[in-house]
């Protein structure tokens, strides 16, 4: 009889073991990141990133800068005070960043013509000829600015393009972004709306 009780708690021990098992394995399951929560979580990282490399942010004054275009003129961001501005971080090899050049065009300076508008596009780091070169292969003739040293993007950011300020009549910002895509189009072109009224 001894035996039996003996066998009985080891198979008790055994379920109690196996439902701890089981038990762990459905938490493990429940708790296992799915692609979607990992995504989110990248996103949020990048997020945090771009928020930290961000140097001006609305309601601040925009740093004042001197920036050569490419046909050698200079403009200083100051003397457009009393317009609205669009300041534009970019480059040929970035693929959003193009994407927002082919935006520029019609949806931006064809759509605001005629108002207090000035679109500075900003070339972040790279050579004239470079800029040249994809200006002209794009079929672009808008104006260009040159920013081969990065200082004048220094004064805005740390990291990231394409990156858009949208600076208010008074040379407070009134908007940033980081990125392109429709979404971001349309808060810029909302921004630059409501800036001009």
């Amino acid at each position: 009889m001894a035996e039996k009780k003996f066998k009985k708690r080891g198979s008790t021990a055994s379920l109690v073991a196996m439902l701890l098992i089981l038990i762990a394995l459905v938490v493990a399951i429940i708790m296992w990141p799915t692609e979607a929560s990992a995504e989110a979580n990248r996103a949020n990282v990048i997020q945090d990133d771009i928020a930290q490399t961000t140097l001006i942010n609305e309601g601040d004054k925009a740093p004042d800068f001197t920036v050569e275009m490419l046909d050698g003129s200079k403009i200083k961001l100051s003397s457009l005070r009393g317009k609205v501005v669009l300041i534009n971080f970019w480059a040929t090899w970035c693929p959003p960043c193009r994407q927002e050049m082919a935006h520029l065009q019609k949806g931006v300076i064809d759509h605001f013509a005629g108002k207090d508008l000035v679109v500075l596009p900003i070339s972040r780091g790279e050579e004239r000829a470079t800029v040249e070169a994809f200006l002209d292969k794009m079929g672009y003739t808008f104006p260009v600015g040159l920013d081969k040293s990065q200082a004048i993007y220094r004064q805005y950011a740390s990291n990231y393009i394409p990156r858009s300020v949208v600076v208010g009549k008074d040379g407070k910002v009134v908007y940033v972004a980081v990125g392109y895509d429709e979404e971001i189009a349309k808060e810029v072109n909302a921004a630059i709306e409501k800036a001009l009224k």
